[in-house]
């Protein structure tokens, strides 16, 4: 059953984003709130901006005009360090995974913690990344190489590498990406799995129609640079709109 979200508490706020690249107006007084425990799902045609949107979220692209406010804060003004802090509350999970393949798996996974200088003891950082491990369901992988994993472990490791620093939101982009049917089904269970158990807040980028159905609470509509149109899969589904419509056949 869909979560309601209609009075929670908006954990990202987005108004009137704006972002360009030469005359290619990707993002267009772009509007759109992600609600405290909710998955909403960001569908839009290849190149249709999608990507852009989340990268401007956590201050990999800076935007031409608008506001962000992640957990309070107005993204766009923080600094280096500011956006160091607020990313160790945001996951992101990269559409190629983003894995160093010359790191063992705890290696991969000890980065994030090294990479934000969390004051842990060796004892400490072995414990948490056996937890992220085991909620991906891969603690026998701890001391392989990502070249010695199929594409969906890969997938579920760097996973496991988001979750070891607790988000309260996660970010995912394009997330079945290059998986085979099967996997891509474990790969959205596994998703509605850490929201539930973590009770995290994510955005899921995606024109996967199957992880659209099965892994939204909340779909947006990127059209033509807009949140075009908002609704649950199965009411956009039902819509007669000439831009909606297409997707949904």
């Amino acid at each position: 059953m869909k979560k309601q979200t209609a009075s929670a508490v908006a954990v990202i706020r987005i108004r009137d984003l704006c972002k360009s690249f030469g005359t290619n107006k990707v993002l267009d007084h772009f509007n759109l709130e992600l609600h405290q425990g909710e998955s909403l799902v960001v569908l839009g045609r290849s190149g249709s901006g999608k990507s852009v949107l989340i990268k401007c979220i956590i201050g990999l692209i800076e935007p031409d005009q608008g506001s962000i406010e992640v957990l309070g804060q107005n993204v766009l003004n923080l600094d280096h360090a500011g956006l160091d802090k607020m990313r160790t509350q945001v996951g992101f999970l990269f559409q190629s995974n983003a894995l160093y393949d010359s790191m063992t798996v705890r290696e991969n996974l000890e980065f994030p913690l090294r990479r934000h200088s969390i004051n842990l003891s060796q004892e400490e950082v072995n414990k948490l990344v056996m937890e992220a491990l085991e909620s991906v369901g891969l603690e026998h992988t701890v001391d392989l190489m990502p070249a010695e994993l199929s594409g969906g472990m890969r997938k579920r490791i760097a996973l496991a590498r988001t979750l070891i620093l607790k988000p309260a939101i996660i970010l995912y982009d394009e997330p079945t990406t290059g998986l085979d049917a099967i996997t891509s089904l474990e790969i959205i269970a596994l998703m509605k799995s850490i929201n539930e158990r973590y009770h995290t807040s994510s955005i899921i980028i995606t024109h996967d129609m199957k992880c659209v159905k099965l892994a939204a609470d909340r779909v947006a509509m990127l059209i033509d640079g807009k949140c075009y149109a908002e609704g649950t899969y199965d009411t956009l589904r039902q819509s007669t709109d000439e831009k909606i419509h297409p997707f949904f056949q």
